[in-house]
């Protein structure tokens, strides 16, 4: 968001906040991954690279989940949430922060407070999350209109055509009055990309997090906009407990993440034969989105057998390997790598990718 405000991305608090990110046109509880052939008697190993929100809370944090202190939130008299929402603002260099059940709604709530009066304005890219994925609840909720600029490649937009999108005849009562723009930090569609530092210059957005971050004035406001949209709990310390273990405590190991996921895109590019299509420096955090170079596999028809098993693969590769991944905007595959991870898993999905081109390459060769 513009200004000092600041929305946590979810992958920061994935543990304990799960969010399905849908794709377009495609309904996520009927995914051809929830029931892949399965060669019979074989022992399956399940690589889940849909999304960092399909972790589970470990030991630590279900054990402070249950131990936390709590009070009546609404009040402002629980303590671990007050907590969590101080630490939250020292971290992020804010003057405060609320906690609210999920990214949507803090981006709605932000949006409300920026853009005070029905028809405001807020100027948005066209491939951002708050645009594309949340509904269009800024106008169907809040009267908001939006006005879109080009999303570049890298996640940034042209500053020209975003100042051209500024309206400032606000005596005009024909126009609407541009009140907020929206920047996405990092950014999803483009898998996962992050903002230079030279295009922020100070703050940072994103459109999915559940720790809404600024000013004193700006927290009080939001706090009023979080209640009339139902996010008012109350011994809600249960929950925040989880979110101070996710921002202290696992933070640091969201390198190994980052590393994980370009270790497999270097893999894809060196796969023979060649069938994955990606450029190796937009690889910058969890997020990776590549193509396939033979139009003749469609992404769907990709990701179907990468969660499938046949008794091929299982004399190939010894163990039958189910990976799941999505097929994402724009004619790609998008998968995403979190705590539940392992080098091992990474390994099986390089090989199972690997054993998905050759094994196309063959089948394309017979039919031919």
């Amino acid at each position: 968001m513009s200004g000092k405000t600041l929305t946590v991305p979810a992958r920061l608090l994935r543990h304990c906040f799960h969010k399905l990110r849908r794709v377009f046109h495609l309904d996520p509880r009927r995914m051809y991954y929830g029931s892949p052939q399965v060669a019979t008697g074989s022992a399956v190993r399940t690589v889940d690279l849909r999304s960092d929100t399909v972790t589970k809370p470990g030991a630590d944090m279900r054990r402070a989940m249950a131990e936390a202190e709590v009070g009546d939130n609404v009040f402002g008299e629980d303590p671990t949430v007050n907590e969590l929402q101080k630490f939250s603002a020292d971290m992020f260099g804010m003057e405060a922060a609320l906690y609210v059940p999920t990214g949507t709604m803090s981006n709605l709530i932000a949006v409300m407070v920026h853009c005070s009066e029905r028809g405001d304005e807020m100027i948005v890219g066209d491939l951002s999350h708050i645009h594309v994925y949340e509904q269009g609840g800024s106008a169907q909720l809040a009267g908001i209109h939006s006005a879109t600029v080009t999303t570049l490649g890298d996640g940034t937009f042209d500053l020209n055509q975003l100042i051209s999108k500024i309206r400032h005849s606000y005596p005009n009562p024909h126009y609407p009055r541009s009140r907020l723009v929206c920047v996405e930090n990092t950014h999803n569609i483009q898998g996962g990309r992050v903002l230079p530092l030279s295009f922020l210059q100070e703050g940072l957005g994103a459109p999915v997090g559940t720790m809404l971050g600024g000013s004193k004035d700006f927290i009080q406001r939001a706090v009023r906009a979080c209640t009339v949209l139902g996010g008012g709990m109350r011994q809600l310390g249960v929950l925040a407990a989880a979110g101070k273990i996710a921002l202290s405590d696992m933070i640091g190991r969201l390198e190994e993440d980052h590393r994980k996921a370009r270790s497999f895109a270097q893999a894809l590019l060196q796969c023979d034969p060649p069938l994955y299509q990606l450029d190796l420096n937009t690889v910058e955090t969890n997020i990776l989105r590549f193509r396939l170079r033979d139009t003749q596999m469609s992404p769907v028809e990709f990701c179907k057998r990468m969660a499938g098993v046949d008794e091929e693969e299982v004399e190939a590769l010894g163990q039958g390997v189910k990976v799941l991944m999505f097929p994402h905007y724009g004619g790609a595959v998008r998968a995403v790598w979190h705590l539940g991870i392992s080098e091992e898993d990474n390994q099986l999905a390089i090989l199972k990718a690997q054993f998905v081109a050759q094994q196309h390459k063959l089948k394309s060769n017979r039919a031919s």
